[in-house]
């Protein structure tokens, strides 16, 4: 039988694995997926806790965290579409050049 222990493993692993991505790439792609993979991890965590105890803040505060990711979706490619199309390349290292203002 699947416990609850199974599930805060398998979403503690999704999380960790999210880290190593962020830490690891320069691509904004991986980076942004593997922001994606953290937040589906804390959603696993949220919801699997929420039905062990039997209360339905933790599906509530998924569908938040759901949310909150869609809107997050709509920042990172915006930045993804002005990096590339200033710079033609998604490399994290040219993501600088938004911060000092050289882009006309």
């Amino acid at each position: 039988m699947i416990s609850i222990h199974h599930y805060m493993i398998l979403s503690t692993l999704l999380f960790t694995l999210g880290v190593i991505g962020v830490v690891s790439r320069k691509n904004f792609f991986i980076i942004y997926m593997s922001i994606e993979l953290m937040l589906n991890a804390a959603n696993l965590a949220l919801v699997a806790l929420g039905r062990h105890y039997h209360n339905l803040d933790g599906s509530v505060m998924a569908i938040m965290v759901i949310a909150i990711a869609a809107a997050e979706a709509a920042i990172f490619l915006v930045a993804i579409i002005l990096l590339f199309k200033h710079k033609q390349s998604v490399d994290v290292d040219l993501f600088t050049l938004l911060r000092r203002g050289d882009i006309h």
